[in-house]
Formats: structure tokens, C-alpha cells, sequence
């Protein structure tokens, strides 16, 4: 299929997001302080292109902590873990270096606080994603998962004395989310709310953006794993905006009959999609069509940035001032 001239909108923000960036970056460094292999409990962030590059330098992806040798070093993946999986790694003498985002820490931290004040938690999220596995594992007999606010009258009865507050996934759909919340309100008027949305910047501006986009756009390519959560929610607050929209792993997954005779075409990307699936995009538009326009759209500049874990910014300090020794 060849196309006419065709104007392509990049979304603004897009992309990576300071936890991504810092988790991939945790892994990377690992790399080269120790070399390989470094073994990653899960996938170190929920997309296909970034493991198979990191596994080609000799990362070593693994599903449980049993499953690293005793001794050896493992990296824990962005989206957290429960208690269960640090003394798991523990009993297994496991050097471990802990890449979750500070955002999803601090809903864990929340976890923890609301638990030993005897609190009940409603937590916001999607079941057997891994964030939700890792927040639930703070207090599992204190916190019952709701996925849909039609959920929240199945609920129980929880007396008005019982202290009672909700916790959220951080990256989910804010406008759906809203409803949860909206729902749990109006059947527990006392239910307490983290002083802070738990949803994540990048999460929300992602969002946000994809709403602006929709509106001057016939479609919205969004690029990211199937497995990425944020990446589902693009999709979803496009179509909800009134615009086709699908979910694309890369370029090879675009299929000419979405476009048609379509001319103004939006294109984004997850929080875990790494910029050069975006430029593969617009190659394939290129290569296809008479001519491309670009045009980014920006709705808010992100700034945001996190320190690397503990263990690497020390490895790499004692890298830097290592003396250097010359031949005589």
C-alpha cells in the first residue's frame, strides 16, 4: 500500500519515564561493574525490545529469586516485590539490587503505614499484574483488590468504625480510576485517600497528552508491549476520546488497512517503549508514502529524574576514584 503526504503527531510527553529510564540504567550499569551475567527477576520493565537488547548483553531474566544462584546478584524489577520475595533472596545469600520506581515505593510505603494502624485497604489495580502482586504482598490479610467500580458494591459491609482507605496502581487509567474512586466514596463516605494521587506523573501526562492528540488526529499508533499496562491505558483514553487507536509492538505490527485514506496520523509510546521504536515508525511512513510531515505536540515538559539504587552509586564512586597507575 502507498500512501499520499501524510502528517504524523508525535504526543508530548511520550516514552520513557524516570522510573524506566532508572531501572533500565540499574541494569546496564550492573553490566559493566560485574559483567555478565546479571540476573532480573521478571522483565526489569514491561517491554519486549528493551529485555531482548539487555539479554543480549547478558542479562539473565528469571521468574523467582530460587531460580539465581546462591551468592550471585539479582536485580528486582521497577514495578516492586513483596516482603516474601526479599527474604526469599535473603535466605538464598542473594546480593540484591532494587530498581523499583520510588512512585510504586511510596504506595508501598502506604501499604505499610495504613497495616500497622489497622487499616483495611481497597487497592485500586489490575489482578496478577506485578505491581499489584508486590503491593498486595505488604499486607495480605488487610487489602482486597478492586478492578472495576461496578465491583465496589460486592465489597464488604465494613462497619463506619472500621478504618478504612484505598490505594491505586500506579499506572492506571485516571478517568476510570476516577469512577473506582467516585464509587468507593459514595458506599464508604470515611474511606481515607493517600495525601498524594497514587497514579504516576508520567502516567497521568501520557494520558493527558493522548487526549490532545485525539483531537487533532484520525488515529493514534500507540507503541508498547501487551503486557505493559500504560501502554493498554493509552489505547483506551484514545478510543474514549473518540479516535480509532492500536497497540503496536513496533513498526511490523502496523497494518496499512488502520490507515486508509487517513492523513493526520498520532503516534505515542509507554512509559517503557524506548525512543527508537518511534523513529522505526515514522521510517515506515516514509518509506510508504509521498512524503511525511512531523510535528510533536506538547502538553507538559516532563524534568522528572531518580537516583540510581544505593548499591550502584556506590560501585560507581569507588570506580571513579580508583587511582590510576601508569607504566614506568
Amino acid at each position: 500500500m502507498y500512501m499520499a503526504e501524510v502528517e504524523l503527531i508525535l504526543a508530548a510527553p511520550r516514552g520513557y519515564c524516570a522510573g524506566v529510564d532508572r531501572a533500565v540504567e540499574t541494569v546496564e550499569q550492573a553490566l559493566k561493574l560485574q559483567g555478565a551475567p546479571v540476573y532480573v527477576r521478571k522483565q526489569i520493565v514491561h517491554n519486549l525490545h528493551v529485555v531482548a537488547d539487555l539479554e543480549t548483553r547478558g542479562a539473565i531474566f528469571v521468574d523467582d529469586v530460587t531460580d539465581v544462584p546462591e551468592g550471585a546478584t539479582v536485580v528486582f524489577s521497577a514495578h516492586g516485590v513483596a516482603p516474601t520475595v526479599h527474604s526469599g533472596a535473603e535466605q538464598r545469600s542473594l546480593t540484591v539490587i532494587d530498581a523499583t520506581c520510588p512512585l510504586v515505593t511510596k504506595v508501598h510505603n502506604e501499604a505499610k503505614r495504613y497495616d500497622a494502624a489497622g487499616y483495611h485497604m481497597v487497592l485500586i489495580g489490575h489482578a496478577e499484574h506485578e505491581e499489584v502482586v508486590g503491593t498486595m504482598g505488604e499486607a495480605p490479610g488487610a487489602m482486597t483488590l478492586v478492578e472495576h467500580a461496578a465491583e465496589v458494591a460486592s465489597l464488604p459491609d465494613f462497619p463506619e468504625g472500621q478504618p478504612l482507605a484505598y490505594l491505586t496502581q500506579t499506572t492506571l487509567s485516571v478517568d476510570e480510576t476516577r469512577g473506582i474512586i467516585e464509587a468507593l466514596t459514595h458506599r464508604f463516605p470515611w474511606i481515607e485517600s493517600p495525601e498524594k494521587s497514587d497514579i504516576c506523573y508520567a502516567t497521568s501526562n501520557r494520558q493527558a497528552a493522548v487526549k490532545e492528540l485525539a483531537k487533532v488526529t484520525e488515529l493514534v499508533l500507540v507503541i508498547g508491549s501487551a503486557n505493559s499496562s500504560n501502554s493498554c491505558r493509552l489505547v483506551e483514553v484514545a478510543r474514549d476520546a473518540g479516535v480509532d487507536s492500536y497497540l503496536i509492538e513496533d513498526e511490523s505490527e502496523i497494518d496499512p488497512t488502520w490507515i486508509g485514506d487517513r492523513t493526520k496520523i498520532g503516534i505515542t509510546s509507554g512509559a517503557s517503549a524506548p525512543e527508537r521504536l518511534v523513529l522505526g515508525v515514522i521510517e515506515w511512513f516514509r518509506d510508504r508514502s509521498d512524503g511525511i510531515n512531523v510535528s510533536e505536540l506538547e502538553t507538559v515538559h516532563e524534568d522528572v529524574a531518580f537516583q540510581l539504587p544505593r548499591p550502584i552509586r556506590r560501585a560507581l564512586a569507588m570506580v571513579a576514584v580508583e587511582p590510576v597507575t601508569k607504566d614506568l
